[in-house]
Order: structure tokens, then sequence, then C-alpha cells
């Protein structure tokens, strides 16, 4: 450890802005304008130069950008569809879950939707959300509290829950979906205006 951080220093801004300081103090000497004093002045020059370098600026993190995100996403997407492949549902949860996932398998698609979707990272967030916990959860705990159900009748059926469960994340998409068309939209109106303004100032 303490090898490394002396290494660091070597190559540290601080110890090249005082090295090249240091530098300056010993061609004073061999002019002989340090005289005997010149352990002294070299000493001086080096830690100002130290003393005036900017500081270390630690690397940034490298995370992944929002499209390597969504190709995580996409498989993490066709997983949970092959867990709800083996899972039975009510009719009209099914139904629900059908439409709720091709409105996510949309949006998820490669292509220019998914480039829209890449400059919202909030909406990349939503959908990771819906994906990965949302709808698993939705799912699995239906089926473990149906399974107790059964064990006693005459209580709320969980297929209820379910649905609106899966009502309100479709209605959470179709939000997400709306603020990328409007993006779009927004985008094509500023480039007519572009095109306006253009053709005014070359007349």
């Amino acid at each position: 450890m303490a090898t490394n951080r002396f290494v660091g220093y070597l190559e540290s801004r601080k110890n090249l802005a005082g090295s090249a300081c240091g530098l300056g103090g010993l061609a004073l000497t061999f002019t002989g304008l340090a005289g005997v004093y010149w352990p002294v002045v070299v000493a001086g020059l080096y830690g100002a130069g130290a003393l005036i370098a900017p500081p270390e600026r630690p690397p940034v993190p490298d995370f992944p950008d929002p499209s390597a995100q969504l190709e995580e996403l996409r498989a993490d997407f066709a997983t949970l569809r092959a867990y709800l492949d083996g899972v039975e549902l009510p009719p009209a949860a099914a139904g629900r879950l059908t439409e709720l996932g091709e409105l996510l398998a949309a949006l998820l698609d490669p292509g220019w939707v998914a480039e829209v979707l890449a400059r919202d990272p909030e909406g990349v967030h939503a959908l990771s959300r819906a994906v990965r916990q949302d709808i698993p959860e939705a799912v699995d705990t239906f089926v473990r509290t149906r399974w107790w159900t059964r064990l006693t009748p005459g209580t709320e059926p969980p297929e209820r829950h379910l649905e609106r469960q899966l009502t309100l994340l479709y209605e959470e998409a179709d939000r997400l979906a709306a603020v990328l068309r409007e993006a779009e939209a927004r985008r094509q109106e500023t480039h007519t205006r572009y095109l306006e303004d253009r053709g005014r100032s070359s007349q």
C-alpha cells in the first residue's frame, strides 16, 4: 500500500510541477545565482511548484451508458417472458399482461424508438423497475396468495389485485410512451422553426 502511494505521488501533478520548479532552482545554482543557499532555493522552488499544482482529479466511474443498459434490459425482459409463459393466470389478468408485454416489447425493440428511450434515463429506469421488479413481484405474489386462498375460501380473489397491478403498470408504460412521443414531436417542431428562421435570414 505504501509503495503504491509513493509511486502514485511520483506520478502526481504536484511532484511533476515541484520537480520542474526544482530543476529551475538547479539551473540558478549552475549559473551562480543561488549562491551557497542553493539547497534552500531548490527545496523552496520544489515546494512552491507542488503547492501551485492543480489537485489530482480522480477518474470518473465508468458506468454503462443507456444503450448498454437497454441491451441488458432486453435480455432480462426475455427471461421474464420465459418465466411468465410457465405461469397459469386467469383470462382477464392474462389479457392485461399480454397488452403490457406488447407495449414493453415495442419500447425495448432495437431501432429509433430505443434511441429515443436511451436519451431518457428516467424512462430507462422505469422500464427496468417494471421488468425486473414490479411484474415478477405482482405475478409471484398472485401465485402464492392464490394457493392460500384455496385453503381459506371466501376471501377476496387475488386475481383482482393482480389485474389492478397490471393495469397500473400498463398505464405507467403508456405514459412513458406518450412522453417519448411528445419529445419527438418537439424535436420536429424545433427543426421546423430552425428551417423557417434560416429561410428568413437568407432573404
